[in-house]
Order: C-alpha cells, then structure tokens, then sequence
C-alpha cells in the first residue's frame, strides 16, 4: 500500500509510441534497458498491481472491474532531475488545505532546485510530523506539484511524487513516478492541495496521465 494512503489520503468516513513504452503490465522487465528506465517500468507495474488488487485500490468496484492498467506519459529519463536540496530547519509546522475540510498538518523540510531544458525551478518538500513518530515511514518526504498539463493531459488537481530524506545536500526527483491523488479516482478520500507555491509553468510530461474510466 503506497505510502500517500498514510499521508495524502484519508477515508470521509474517519474524519502510443516506442512499443507502448513496453508492457507495464506483463511480469517482466526487458533487459536491454538502463537502470533509471528499468526503475520507472516497475513503478508502472507495481502502481497497477495496486489499483487491480482491492485490498488496496483506490478504484470504484465498477471502475477496477475492467481495469488493466493506468495511462502513463512515455517514460523519459530526462525528467528525472537531481536537485540541489536546501533543508528548512527552521521551518514551522501549517495547516495544509485538502479537497475536503480536512487540514494537514506538514512542514517544509527543504527546498529543492534543479533545471529542465535550461531554466531554473524550485518545489517546497514536505514532511508530515505525524508520520515522523512511525519507523517506516521516518523518512518520507511529500511532493505535490501542478504543473501545465493539469486539466488536459493529466488530473487537474496536479499530481504527487514520494521522497525519502536524502544524505547529502542533493535530492532525486524522478517525475516519471509523479502519480495522481487518490481523490482523483474516488470521491470518499480527502487529499491535500498543492499549493500554488509549487507550480510549474511548464508541461511535465512524464508519470502517471489523467484517468479515464475504462
């Protein structure tokens, strides 16, 4: 179960190109791929390993009946940046807005910097402080972003990406692993907003695309 069941959602009730981009849903990888490929195409499989079990899907039943697989951006390693991370330790705990009346209470563990095609942008990270006292998920940073695909291409709400708190002063964001939040799917969860701090003005073409029923 990803790990946005814990800190981006939350039930009401308790509170084509290039073969297809390969087969996401087939059981094996090629081989002739690079690692930073391989590690997005398992993304993709165990992503719809999840939303096909209903143990853990966020699906409607008549909606995951049917359900084969999610549409996915071509995968493209150039949309997997390594970004200068600069920490906020001084940073106080808000009240993140969600789709419902819900607040989330985060903070800004840092700020991470990188380039695409040239120009510069910039993404708060989050933490959840709830989620710090959990062993396993001690290390788990939040990034929501929107970006100019939202309402077209991929879900209007924007999309998130799961981080862990890295060593150094650097911090891998893969956009390829950007994945819709569960509202998008199902009414009854309650997610967070991103907030307008963390737009991009560009198409982030890359991860997981608008969903349409099948």
């Amino acid at each position: 179960m990803r790990k946005l069941l814990f800190l981006a959602v939350i039930l009401l009730l308790s509170c084509k190109q290039e073969k297809k981009y390969y087969d996401v849903v087939a059981n094996e990888i090629p081989q002739d791929v690079s690692n930073a490929m391989a590690d997005i195409l398992k993304f993709q499989r165990e992503l719809n390993k999840e939303y096909k079990d209903p143990e853990t899907s966020p699906l409607y039943n008549k909606d995951r009946k049917n359900f084969e697989t999610l549409d996915f951006f071509k995968p493209d390693t150039t949309l997997r940046v390594v970004a200068k991370f600069e920490r906020t330790p001084d940073a106080l705990p808000f009240l993140m807005a969600t789709t419902t009346d819900r607040k989330s209470e985060e903070v800004v563990y840092g700020i991470a910097y990188f380039a695409i095609d040239g120009k510069d942008y910039q993404l708060e990270v989050y933490q959840s402080p709830s989620l710090t006292v959990q062993e396993k998920f001690r290390e788990y940073l939040f990034l929501p972003f929107s970006d100019e695909t939202n309402g077209n291409l991929s879900y209007t709400g924007g999309r998130y990406v799961d981080l862990s708190i890295p060593k150094g002063d650097t911090i891998v964001i893969d956009f390829n692993k950007a994945y819709n939040p569960y509202c998008a799917y199902n009414k009854k969860y309650s997610c967070p907003i991103v907030p307008k701090v963390n737009y991009l003005p560009i198409k982030i073409n890359a991860g997981v695309m608008a969903f349409k029923k099948q």
